[in-house]
């Protein structure tokens, strides 16, 4: 059995390892003149592609219809819904002038569409029939961020977000909604082997303008933890900002319920960070640019066969559906060719030389356990799905451990500092649901509230007290360290 690559670098030293990740395969490029931009390169844009397929496959599945909206909002428009504008009201970029003429109106950069997308709901809603409506853009939107940059996590141009937009004539129905974008989101994750937890964040963190939210995070390498995709009950509140109506079978008219859920291209950074090791990424095969790389093993004099015998397999197992290169490369060896399609993290990697013809066999390699296998070439498209579908289950079950190893409850203030500054991770405690008391431990343990469990919530027994307040619980909440 061969040895499981190492992970200390990856864990150790995570904002240099993927920092690594991004410039050497290349993924993302950040060299780009205004801060907390970047550029997909032709390789990073196909794994964003990828990751894009799932998620439009999903939401077409359950019914929703993709559009696109313009990415300028008018001010007025932006202004409607007074929670909502007043959480993105610093972070807006303005755009002010036509050329040289000072706008009537000044323009917003979307930071997100509720307010573009409503004012249209008003107009195309009158009847009970034209409900429900579900529909979804995947764009780029805007936010002046003032912390620190991070490649993909915290930028100033989110280049992939997802948002889907929901109406409904009922609360029943839109609350049904929100657990459809549950399990919407759920599927997604589960197809990118991206491990979860599901949180009801606290009031305080929730949405602006939602009545509720319930946040999908997961936990980096070095501990902190990610959000990577929400799901929002809106209720009526934006509904009653863009009267938004439809007419009753009475005659009457009843404002609509609403919801709305995103997820941007910090899922493509969970995707990258959460399978790597030390040499490099491993990607699941649904996504991988490349999911199959053949290596000519090459001597001398017989090149021509080597490579002729390569490009037939690649032959074979294109027409099996699989994705498949061939790195011909002269001027590098072997050895370094293993390297670099190693820190791409393509999923499995054939070696065929001389030898190999000869005895009608290919040596298969799985990137993760960097393991081999000897096949018939005959068996090459069976052996290359096969072992697929070992490496994306085994990345899935590593990943899954690994997170809930750092999944941790305690019922003390001191544990719950020590947890936080030795292992990192998610630390459960109870909370007597005050929201100044959860602000407070925010502050002194410097770190966030992610919320209460959804559905599968801690057991709190009636003796135990608020880990902070002393008070008695009510409730278990999520408390990590995030970036």
């Amino acid at each position: 059995m061969a040895k499981t690559p190492e992970r200390k670098v990856w864990a150790e030293n995570y904002s240099d390892w993927f920092h690594k990740i991004l410039s050497e395969v290349p993924v993302y490029d950040t060299r780009y003149p205004v801060k907390g931009t970047g550029i997909w390169t032709p390789f990073g844009f196909k794994l964003r592609k990828g990751v894009i397929e799932i998620i439009r496959d999903e939401l077409e599945k359950a019914n929703h219809e993709e559009v696109l909206f313009p990415l300028l909002i008018p001010d007025y428009m932006l202004g409607k819904e007074g929670d909502h504008i007043k959480k993105f009201d610093d972070e807006v970029y303005w755009v002010t002038h036509g050329g040289r003429d000072l706008l009537d109106v000044k323009l917003a950069l979307r930071p997100t569409s509720e307010t573009a997308i409503y004012p249209m709901f008003q107009l195309w809603v009158n009847a009970y029939s034209d409900l429900p409506i579900r529909i979804f853009q995947i764009v780029n939107i805007f936010r002046y961020e003032t912390k620190a940059t991070r490649p993909m996590i915290r930028v100033r141009e989110v280049s992939t977000f997802k948002e889907a937009h929901t109406a409904h004539a009922t609360r029943e129905d839109a609350e049904n909604q929100v657990q459809d974008g549950i399990a919407i989101y759920s599927r997604i994750f589960e197809r990118l082997r991206i491990p979860f937890f599901k949180s009801i964040r606290p009031e305080w963190d929730k949405f602006p303008g939602a009545e509720y939210s319930v946040a999908f995070d997961t936990i980096l390498p070095d501990g902190k933890v990610l959000q990577i995709g929400t799901v929002h009950f809106l209720g009526q509140g934006f509904a009653k900002a863009f009267d938004i109506k439809y007419m009753t079978a009475n005659g009457g008219y009843e404002y609509v319920w609403q919801t709305c859920y995103g997820i941007s291209e910090r899922a493509i950074a969970a995707l990258i960070s959460t399978h790597g090791d030390d040499n490099g990424m491993n990607l699941p095969s649904n996504v991988a640019p490349v999911q199959a790389v053949i290596i000519p093993i090459v001597y001398k004099g017989k090149e021509e066969d080597v490579l002729k015998k390569c490009n037939e397999v690649k032959g074979i197992l294109t027409s099996a559906g699989i994705r498949t290169a061939v790195d011909d490369r002269k001027e590098i060896t072997p050895g370094n060719k293993y390297f670099a399609w190693e820190l791409k993290g393509t999923p499995v990697r054939i070696e065929l030389g001389p030898r190999d013809i000869e005895a009608a066999t290919a040596v298969l390699v799985r990137r993760d356990l960097l393991q081999k296998t000897v096949v018939p070439i005959s068996a090459i498209a069976e052996g290359t799905k096969k072992l697929l579908a070992s490496v994306d289950e085994a990345l899935g079950e590593r990943s899954k451990k690994w997170m809930a190893e750092r999944l941790t409850k305690v019922t003390s203030l001191d544990d719950l500092q020590k947890t936080l500054d030795s292992k990192g991770g998610i630390v459960e405690v109870p909370w007597c649901g005050g929201r100044g008391c959860g602000e407070e431990m925010e502050a002194k343990m410097n770190a966030r509230i992610l919320g209460t469990p959804y559905h599968d919530e801690m057991v709190v027994e009636c003796s135990q007290s608020c880990v902070f307040c002393g008070k008695d619980a009510t409730k278990a909440i999520r408390i990590a360290r995030s970036y």
